[in-house]
């Protein structure tokens, strides 16, 4: 009994010089970590986990369903898909020609209007909102210098950082792209309660301009950017600039690092459906025209998907790959989400779930050519 006793005194003990220890050394936001995802019985952030987090709302306003072509739903999924859907732990398939609603699927409890959580999808529309805000006149080009809005990123080195290349992933910033250790500044940036000095302390790793390197501290700056230029709240932007007037019946939560009026994860985590992700994809689709009206100039969206540096799969904003000889740009997501166009079929497709193959050297898994396949087999 007095082992049991002494055993328990000197856990407890542990634990407080842990968490003090925490503290102390400024890693505090493990906490939030293991509260919110480890002791839910995940290791790495998951498609629910807005439900834990402080979100804002994306207003919906004006809906516009998908019109359903004739031969909605009436195509059977081969053998080979389902087992894909299976293993990954698909939530949603759905398949979107010319502008019609051809096929839609849902596993696991999701449903039509369920919320999930878009992971760096939420990048393309962060990238769209810098589209717009040029646009509208806040934002002198692509060109224009970051430190032109925040001054942290005003002298030496950081002077020369645009607010494209903070779209085109060619930043520069000293930033570590790594999910799974507790450490990185990707794992601080999901947990912290407070983004803006983690932002703005960062400093410069390479010049920028000079070639592409994916990392999420791109977007997050470059949506603070978008708030001082335009004295918005981002998803209030984003509700006004495209979830209104492109249809969404649904609203959407964005999650912040803190209480309402806090900063929005830019980078990843705005919990829609997969009918409303399409929407932006479309919209690109049509190079910026929605049913008549020009949101976006055409030219920023053929910038957008299209690579800036030879060989590398990213414009700005979007993945890019080929397809059977076709050009394929995307919206992409942690742990396998996917909204994927094919302009010259006129084909949307979407894919959200749990998991993902393990990536290739075409920085793809195996798996996604299987989702495009099998919706060129929808006639």
């Amino acid at each position: 009994m007095k082992f049991l006793k002494r055993l328990f005194i000197g856990l407890i003990s542990f634990l407080v010089v842990l968490i003090i220890a925490l503290y102390v050394f400024d890693y505090d936001y493990l906490l939030k970590a293991v509260r919110t995802i480890y002791f839910t019985g995940h290791t790495t952030a998951y498609l629910e986990d807005y439900k834990k987090f402080n979100n804002t709302r994306i207003e919906a306003g004006n809906p516009q369903a998908w019109p359903q072509a004739k031969n909605y739903n009436t195509y059977e999924l081969s053998d080979t898909l389902r087992n894909i859907h299976k293993t990954y732990g698909s939530i949603a398939y759905v398949v979107i020609k010319n502008d019609s609603l051809v096929f839609e699927d849902y596993y696991d409890g999701f449903g039509q209007n369920s919320r999930s959580n878009s992971f760096s999808m939420a990048k393309s529309y962060v990238s769209a909102m810098l589209g717009k805000a040029i646009k509208d006149g806040y934002i002198k080009s692509l060109n224009q210098p970051v430190g032109d809005f925040i001054s942290e990123y005003s002298t030496g080195t950081a002077a020369q950082m645009t607010v494209g290349d903070l779209a085109s992933m060619a930043s520069g910033l000293n930033w570590d792209e790594t999910y799974y250790s507790p450490f990185s500044v990707t794992t601080r940036a999901y947990f912290d309660d407070d983004l803006e000095p983690v932002m703005l302390n960062l400093g410069m790793k390479e010049k920028p301009g000079t070639c592409y390197k994916y990392l999420s501290g791109n977007t997050q700056l470059l949506a603070m950017v978008l708030e001082k230029a335009t004295s918005k709240k981002l998803a209030d932007y984003l509700s006004k600039s495209f979830w209104k007037p492109l249809g969404s019946p649904e609203d959407a939560l964005w999650q912040l690092d803190s209480e309402e009026g806090g900063l929005v994860k830019a980078y990843c985590c705005i919990a829609s459906n997969a009918l409303d992700f399409a929407r932006l994809a479309k919209l690109y689709k049509d190079y910026g025209n929605w049913k008549g009206t020009q949101i976006l100039d055409s030219m920023f969206v053929t910038k957008s998907i299209t690579p800036r540096f030879s060989g590398e799969p990213y414009g700005y904003g979007f993945w890019l790959k080929d397809f059977k000889g076709k050009k394929v740009f995307m919206m992409r997501g942690h742990l396998g989400q996917y909204v994927m166009v094919i302009p010259e079929d006129d084909l949307i497709v979407v894919r959200l779930g749990h998991s993902r193959g393990k990536v290739n050297e075409t920085f793809y898994p195996d798996e996604l050519d299987s989702y495009l396949e099998e919706a060129y087999k929808m006639n």
